[in-house]
């Protein structure tokens, strides 16, 4: 039985690749800080032998050092992804994304232990000025997140000129799916919440993204690992239909069972420093080794927001009780 460290399990399109290996006949160690991730996300594992967790950072070279011995592969989704905390604080991606990068390499050419699957962003690209964007496009960056995610990319095909390791990089466009806890779904939900009349969008709502259901990432992902075989493998992982911030605000009214809503805009292109207004990935890369999304971008968003709707109110529901319980 083939054995997969995963680290940053824990997280949304983690535990999903968790899902998927299980599905696949592996063992899975995850390996997760929990700053980000939840064990909400891994609860259903509870009583499957395959499965461990393990709660660690990618910070300390010995605690990967020690879980990347023995396993197969090492699927690595742990990162930093808060570009707006990254304005303040520059190093976090430096100590987070590279620094934890560089630990599983060197952990990885240790330990002989030869294939690293990367979680990488569609970010790398900045403002990309030729759309569809192909893996070939070299941008400017516009984030401090998506220099270390190139970054990251960089050492790991450095790793494989002097190490037996083989690198599977997935920059990926927009991903939702159950269990995101972020992005604008998220926040749009939990604004609209509080103030059902007016929905505060950030930028001006143009903003045109490529929503992929994270079940069809997960498939990307092992897919191209079995499928792609060359020391380095890059790939986009995303949708050539384009949906905007402004059609998925209207998705996400319409499911909140809410009308005559005013949308208050803040104004620009982007949200903030490193949305990029236009994410438009060329895909037939993965395409040609028999990748096929199956779910649309409207019914992706759909989806997303029927779930969050259902996980605000459990957790409403289990602050209450806690709450009940200690007064």
């Amino acid at each position: 039985m083939p054995k997969a460290l995963v680290t940053g399990g824990a997280g949304f399109i983690g535990s999903h690749v968790v899902d998927r290996l299980l599905e696949d006949g592996y063992e899975v160690t995850v390996l997760d800080n929990l700053s980000d991730g939840t064990l909400d996300n891994l609860v259903h594992l509870k009583n499957d032998k395959r499965f461990l967790f393990v709660e660690g950072d990618l910070r300390d070279p010995d605690v990967v050092s020690r879980l990347v011995k023995d396993v197969d592969a090492v699927f690595h989704l742990a990162a930093h992804a808060k570009m707006r905390v990254s304005l303040g604080d520059h190093r976090v991606d430096l100590e987070h994304n590279i620094i934890g990068t560089l630990n599983v390499l060197e952990a990885m050419a240790a330990n002989n232990v030869h294939d690293l699957i990367f979680a990488s962003s569609s970010a790398i690209y900045g403002e990309a000025t030729v759309v569809p964007t192909p893996e070939e496009y070299i941008g400017i960056q516009t984030s401090l997140y998506g220099a270390a995610k190139l970054a990251s990319e960089g050492y790991a095909e450095a790793f494989v000129q002097f190490a037996p390791i083989k690198f599977w990089a997935y920059r990926f466009g927009t991903i939702l799916g159950e269990r995101c806890r972020r992005g604008a779904i998220w926040d749009f939900e939990h604004k609209l919440i509080k103030n059902p009349k007016e929905l505060e969008i950030l930028g001006d709502g143009k903003q045109s993204k490529d929503y992929l259901y994270v079940k069809d990432c997960a498939e990307g992902i092992l897919l191209g690992y079995k499928k792609s075989s060359a020391s380095i493998n890059i790939f986009n992982l995303g949708l050539q239909e384009q949906t905007t911030v402004d059609e998925l605000a209207s998705i996400v009214i319409d499911e909140m069972g809410l009308a005559n809503v005013k949308r208050k805009y803040t104004g620009g292109p982007r949200g903030w420093i490193g949305d990029n207004p236009v994410v438009y990935l060329q895909v037939e890369k993965i395409k040609n080794l028999g990748w096929k999304p199956k779910m649309s971008p409207k019914d992706t968003i759909r989806l997303t927001a029927k779930w969050t709707v259902k996980d605000i109110e459990k957790r409403a529901h289990r602050a209450e009780h806690s709450e009940t319980l200690h007064s």
